[in-house]
Parts: structure tokens; sequence; C-alpha cells
């Protein structure tokens, strides 16, 4: 079960804010011009499709000049700080999460040389054992395919929009990614941050702006430069 441990607010709260979204069994986004060879994959699925057929992915990867495929199988385990978990559920705006999933593929690009992508969350109910999300990289060398496929994960976790619930066998509760409350925290405070600096920069400033300390030297007695100040 990918990890979580902040919790988000009661569903009727969130759902009062959040646009209920058209699911279909599979959204996917295009990647790629019409024409071109697609080397992405990027699905949503509902739990109507059933489990994430894993090899159609890690098919989908395999390229002849490959040397490595890495995959990460994200799946619901049966307990969660000693609570017995019967299930996990989970919602997302589709055209919102799909499009996110496109950009993190193409940020991995970016950092890596890789040969084809794939990655896949699933909607509904997940059952333990079962797979919630699955990524597969392909690159020529492992490093790049391991490290793009740690990237990817990370980032899914991070910054995606999908919410997941946990059903246990006396309750359940709206659980949010430990990384995505983090990356909200950081961006949270870095905005309070900048907002201070602002502040401050124009007070100290005036109506000629901030200010910055040119340091001068000084000479000493011989000619030559003893410190600054």
């Amino acid at each position: 079960m990918p990890g979580s441990r902040s919790r988000r607010g009661r569903p009727g709260d969130r759902d009062n804010h959040r646009q209920k979204s058209p699911m279909s069994s599979v959204a996917a986004v295009e990647t790629v011009p019409a024409g071109e060879e697609k080397k992405d994959l990027v699905e949503v699925v509902e739990a109507s499709s059933g489990p994430i057929n894993l090899t159609r992915y890690v098919d989908f990867v395999r390229d002849p000049a490959a040397g490595a495929i890495a995959t990460f199988e994200g799946t619901t385990r049966d307990t969660f700080e000693g609570k017995r978990v019967v299930e996990l559920r989970y919602e997302a705006y589709v055209p919102m999460a799909a499009r996110r999933l496109a950009a993190i593929c193409a940020e991995a690009r970016a950092a890596w040389q890789l040969l084809r992508l794939a990655v896949v969350h699933r909607l509904g109910t997940v059952g333990v054992g079962e797979a919630s999300v699955f990524v597969a990289a392909s690159a020529v060398h492992r490093a790049e395919a391991m490290e793009a496929c740690r990237y990817i994960i990370d980032e899914v976790k991070a910054s995606v929009p999908i919410w997941k619930k946990e059903v246990y066998e006396n309750g359940e509760v709206w659980k949010e990614n430990r990384e995505f409350h983090d990356r909200r925290g950081e961006a949270a405070a870095a905005q309070i941050d900048g907002l201070r600096r602002s502040a401050h920069d124009k007070k100290a400033g005036g109506c000629c702006g901030s200010k910055i300390r040119v340091d001068e030297p000084v000479i000493d007695s011989n000619g030559g430069e003893a410190s600054t100040v």
C-alpha cells in the first residue's frame, strides 16, 4: 500500500469543494503528435477494468535497444499501525490526474536518457494484495531506468490529485500520502517566506527599493590592502 500518514478532511467536506469528474474505464493521455510512435503510456483506470495487467505495461516499454527495464508495483497491505485493512478506495479528478502523470513522464525524460515509460493508476476499490499503481521504465543502462522509476512513483505520490480511503474492520478514514502533505507544506512555507521578504524589502528600501552592501578596501600605511569593511 503506498505510504500515507496524514489524515485529510472528512469526505463530505472535500466533496463540497472538488468537482466530480466524469470517469471512464480508461483515461489515457496522448503525449506525441499523431503519426509518431508513442513512447509513453499513461493511464488512469477504473476498478471495473479489473486488476492492472502488469504484463501489458512491461511489454509496452520493451525495446530492442533497452538493456534494462525497471518496475514499481504499489499494492494494498493488510495492516496499518496495528489496524486490519480490508481494502483501499481511490478517487481522482481524472483529466487533471492524467495530465499530471504525463508531465511527470516528461520530467523524467528531461533528467534521464530513457527509451519507453508506462504508468497506470487504478481507481475504485483495491483489495489486499492487489496493485493500485504500476510504473515501468526502460533504458540502455539500468541506473537510468531505476532512477527514473523511483522519481516517477515519488512524484505520483507527491503531486497527482488522487485521493485514498483506507477501510478497516472497525472504521475508515481518508488519507493523503506523506509526500503530498509535505509538498503542500513546503509550497505554503515558500509562499509565506516570499511575502515576508517582499514586505521587508519594501520597508527597508523605501522609495528606492532594497539596498545591497558593497565592501570597500581599506589601504594600510604601506599602500597595501589590509581589510574590508
